[in-house]
């Protein structure tokens, strides 16, 4: 499964996790740990929607749901 909304094709980011270590004498940040790339994935979730008049099984992100909770109309897409 590809990290990507079917919607608004939302995707995978990269970014920097940064940690520290707490120091000793007077409370100060010691010893900084570099920062290390890592992944931030979106929220994906699988959900039936009709696409050109058949049902096709997609996933699409917690947004798009919310947003078409909201509409609350007949989710038809073209594609």
């Amino acid at each position: 499964m590809a990290s990507v909304c079917f919607i608004c094709h939302k995707s995978s980011v990269v970014g920097k996790s940064r940690k520290h270590r707490r120091g000793v004498a007077g409370k100060r940040w010691k010893n900084k740990v570099t920062p290390t790339k890592r992944v931030f994935k979106p929220n994906l979730q699988p959900i039936t929607l009709k696409v050109n008049g058949i049902n096709k099984k997609v996933y699409i992100c917690t947004r798009c749901i919310k947003r078409l909770k909201k509409d609350k109309k007949e989710a038809i897409f073209q594609i």
